[in-house]
C-alpha cells in the first residue's frame, strides 16, 4: 500500500495526460492528509474529514463491509470526537458503515456523531425496508460472485444486499434534515449543504467556500454517471449535469468525491465536470429531439451516443454504468414505460412468443444452432434473443441451457460495464444451476478467456 502513489499526485497525472492508470477508483481503506486539516479514507465510498475546533466532520461512512476499517483508518489521523457525519445520500455504500462510527463514539466515551442529510433519506431508509426482498436480489446479481476492477481490497466491497437484510439494522437515522440548504457551522468551519438530484433524489453536495472546496458524493464517481442502472429507481441525468455546472459557476478549485480522486486546481475541475456535464446534456438533447421527432425507444437506443471526443475519458469510463441505459432512463423519465411498439403494449407472453418462433424454425435446436453461428460471428445481442427464446421454449431443455450459459459467458466477457456484467453472469449461474453445475472461480476464468480469443 506505501508503493501506492499519492491520490492528488495520482490524479494531476490522469487528467492532465487523459490517460488513465488503474486502479484510479482505489479501495484500499488507508488514509491520505490531502491538505492541512482534510482527509480522505479510499474506500468504497471514501469517507471525507475535516479537522475543527469542535472535532471531526466526515462526509459518508462507507458501507456495510468497510465501516470499520474506514474508522480504523481515521483513528490512526485523529482521536478527536466525530462531531458531525453528513451523508451525501442513502445509497449503502455511504450510509452503511455509520454503525462503527456510533460505536466508535460509544467506546471512546464521545458524544454519539449528528448524522446531516437530505429529508428523502429517511424516505429512502423505509422503502429499502419494504423492498427488502427485491433489493437483496438485484444487489446479488449486479455484485454476486463478482470483483469489480475498481482498485485494491475490493474483496469487502459494502454495498448492501449481500447479507442477510439489504439494510443493516445499526444505520444510523440522521438527527437533521434539510429541503434545499444547509448552512452548518461546526468548530469555526462553514459548510453550506445544496441538495440537486441526479444519481439519487436525496442527494447533497457540499461547498466550503473558504477553501473553494465541493464535496461532491456520487456526482463525481470516476466513471461514467451512473444515471441509467437498469436495476433501480430513476436518475435524473438532467438536473445531474446542472449540478455539475452549478459546482463549476460557484468557483469549484477543489473537488472531493465519493468514488475516485480528488481533483485539484481550477483547470482539472472545469475539464473533468464540464466534460461530464456535456457528456449528459447530449444524451439528454438528442434522446429528447428523437421522442420529439416521434422515434421509438429502439431507434433512440440504437442511434444516440456520446460524442466522440469524450470517449475514452478516464473520468468518464462505461465501467460502472453506461450510456445506453442513461438514454433509457431519459425515455422512461420523459415517455414513460412504453417503448412505442404497439405489440408491446399488452405483449404475449415471452414463452408463447418463443414456441411460436421455434415451432416456424422447426425445432429448439435450429435457434440453438444459429446462437452459436452468431456468438461465433461476433454478435451477441442477437444470440442472446436467440437463446433466451430457445429456454423459453423448452424450459427443462439442457442444451438449451449449456448453450445459453456458454453465451452469457462469452457476453460478460465482452462487455465493460459492471452492471452488465453482473446481469450477464447471473444469467449463464442461473442456466447452469438448471442442469446441476455451478461454475468454479477457475473454470470460469478459462471460459472468459477462451470466449475473447
Amino acid at each position: 500500500m506505501s508503493d501506492l502513489p499519492h491520490p492528488v499526485e495520482l490524479s494531476d497525472r490522469v487528467i492532465d495526460s487523459g490517460v488513465a492508470e488503474p486502479p484510479h477508483n482505489r479501495v484500499i481503506d488507508a488514509l491520505t492528509e490531502v491538505e492541512d486539516d482534510v482527509a480522505i479514507v479510499e474506500s468504497f465510498s471514501h469517507c471525507w474529514a475535516l479537522r475543527t475546533d469542535e472535532g471531526l466532520v466526515c462526509v459518508d461512512s462507507s458501507g456495510t463491509g468497510t465501516g470499520a476499517d474506514v474508522v480504523a483508518a481515521l483513528r490512526g489521523w485523529s482521536t478527536d470526537p466525530v462531531h458531525t457525519l453528513v451523508y451525501t445520500h442513502g445509497h449503502l455504500d455511504h450510509v452503511g458503515g455509520s454503525g462503527a462510527f456510533v460505536a466508535d463514539a460509544a467506546d471512546r466515551k464521545h458524544r454519539r456523531p449528528t448524522f446531516v442529510s437530505h429529508e428523502a433519506v429517511p424516505v429512502r431508509f423505509d422503502r429499502y425496508r419494504l423492498t427488502d426482498g427485491w433489493n437483496r436480489i438485484i444487489n446479488r446479481r449486479q455484485f454476486g460472485g463478482i470483483r469489480p476492477n475498481i482498485g485494491v481490497g475490493t474483496q469487502r466491497i459494502g454495498v448492501g444486499g449481500l447479507g442477510a437484510v439489504f439494510m443493516p439494522d445499526d444505520v444510523a437515522q440522521p438527527d437533521i434534515t434539510y429541503r434545499e440548504s444547509l448552512d452548518l457551522e461546526v468548530g469555526g468551519r462553514r459548510l453550506e449543504l445544496r441538495h440537486a438530484r441526479g444519481e439519487t433524489d436525496d442527494h447533497t453536495w457540499i461547498w466550503d467556500a473558504e477553501r473553494r472546496t465541493v464535496y461532491a458524493g456520487d456526482f463525481v464517481c470516476w466513471v461514467f454517471p451512473n444515471a441509467g442502472n437498469p436495476q433501480k429507481v430513476q436518475r435524473y441525468p438532467v438536473e445531474w449535469a446542472a449540478a455539475l455546472r452549478e459546482m463549476l459557476d460557484v468557483g469549484a478549485d477543489r473537488v472531493y468525491p465519493a468514488h475516485g480522486l480528488p481533483i485539484v486546481g481550477r483547470r482539472r475541475v472545469e475539464t473533468v465536470l464540464g466534460e461530464m456535464a456535456e457528456a449528459l446534456e447530449h444524451l439528454a438533447d438528442a434522446t429528447l429531439a428523437m421522442m420529439n421527432d416521434g422515434a421509438r425507444l429502439d431507434e433512440i437506443l440504437h442511434t444516440v451516443t456520446v460524442p466522440d471526443h469524450l470517449v475514452g475519458r478516464p473520468w468518464i469510463e462505461p465501467l460502472y454504468d453506461e450510456p445506453e441505459f442513461v438514454v433509457r432512463n431519459l425515455y422512461r423519465l420523459w415517455g414513460g414505460w412504453w417503448d412505442g411498439d404497439p405489440a408491446r403494449l399488452k405483449p404475449a407472453a415471452d414463452a408463447a412468443v418463443a414456441a411460436e418462433v421455434v415451432a416456424l424454425a422447426g425445432s429448439v435446436e435450429a435457434l440453438l444452432d444459429r446462437a452459436e453461428e452468431l456468438a461465433e460471428e461476433g454478435d451477441l445481442r442477437l444470440a442472446c434473443h436467440m437463446v433466451e427464446m430457445a429456454v423459453q421454449a423448452a424450459p427443462d431443455h439442457e442444451g438449451a441451457h449449456r448453450t445459453r450459459a456458454r453465451v452469457y459467458w462469452m457476453r460478460r466477457a465482452a462487455e465493460r460495464s459492471l452492471m452488465s456484467k453482473g446481469i450477464f453472469a447471473a444469467a449463464a449461474r442461473e442456466s447452469e444451476a438448471t442442469y446441476g453445475e455451478e461454475t468454479p472461480r477457475d473454470r470460469m476464468r478459462d471460459v472468459l478467456r477462451r470466449s475473447m480469443g
